[in-house]
């Protein structure tokens, strides 16, 4: 496995060389800056507010960052979310996966509306929240096909957020019902390899420009809500994984909606945070 991770480990190197060298790198740039100025409330908001933490799951360190609600009581039941990054912010540092969606946690609003524990946990660069083998073009690296393993194991940084999940959902103050799981582009395709293998533990999920193996939506369909969204014309992760899934479920009657963004690249995470009813349609599903 270890092989395999490496191998597409180097594929996505070489797909964000070409990514951040050329033209790209004004709009990966551009899609970080929308990111940020789109939410108005928590600009100005320090992201220390995440505390930083460490969970040994055997020899494996997983680093992530907690951020609990203002009143925070632990007596009280609260739901649990856990938020995974794309591949930009893989690292050890314990911060770049905040980059995307960490304001969006601390506004006002939404910590007033919603008080729920949220985790961002870091995926180190060598590892994958889910495995995938891509075939690009050579020239232009566009991705051909891509395949969803989902036979195999889990992935050790995966296996380690389950631990934790795991462990958290054993304390008082996390309400086991309502446990939710989110992530954009390669943090999507995570969210939807861990509902998959885990359907009793997720009550909802949100898959923001993502992909998998839309055979095994078989597995969650009926048992964890799924919101899909994606750009039309994102260059980075095809339209048609979420179109695909997304016709998939309605066929098996799942709890499922989608939204797709007319002009949209590869920063559909933009739109689906301005989505108004986003937590609220997330934080009424419940197992």
């Amino acid at each position: 496995m270890q092989q395999s991770v490496y191998k597409v480990a180097l594929i996505i190197k070489t797909r964000l060389q070409s990514f951040y060298s050329n033209q790209f790198c004004f709009m990966r740039i551009l899609f970080f800056l929308l990111s940020i100025l789109f939410v108005d409330e928590a600009v100005c908001q320090d992201l220390n507010l995440y505390e930083r933490k460490t969970f040994f799951n055997g020899n494996f360190e997983l680093r992530y960052r907690i951020l609990v609600p203002q009143q925070f009581d632990k007596n009280t039941a609260y739901p649990l979310l856990i938020f995974l990054h794309g591949a930009g912010s893989k690292g050890y540092d314990n911060e770049a996966q905040l980059a995307i969606g960490g304001n969006y946690f601390l506004r006002k609003s939404i910590r007033y509306s919603f008080p729920a524990i949220i985790i961002f946990p870091q995926c180190p660069p060598e590892d994958l929240w889910a495995e995938f083998e891509t075939e690009n073009d050579s020239v232009t690296y566009a991705v051909k096909r891509v395949i969803f393993p989902f036979h195999r194991q889990p992935t050790t940084v995966s296996k380690a957020l389950m631990a934790l999940i795991d462990s958290l959902s054993q304390q008082q103050f996390v309400n086991k019902k309502r446990v939710y799981i989110g992530g954009l582009s390669q943090g999507a395709m995570g969210v939807l390899d861990l509902i998959a293998r885990y359907p009793d533990v997720f009550a909802g999920g949100l898959s923001i420009c993502g992909g998998g193996d839309i055979n095994s939506s078989k597995r969650f369909a009926g048992k964890v809500a799924l919101w899909l969204f994606h750009g039309s014309k994102d260059d980075v992760v095809p339209v048609s994984f979420s179109r695909g899934y997304y016709r998939r479920l309605k066929k098996e009657n799942a709890d499922v909606r989608y939204s797709e963004y007319e002009d949209v690249f590869h920063n559909s995470w933009v739109n689906a945070f301005k989505e108004p009813d986003l937590l609220s349609w997330l934080f009424s599903k419940s197992k």
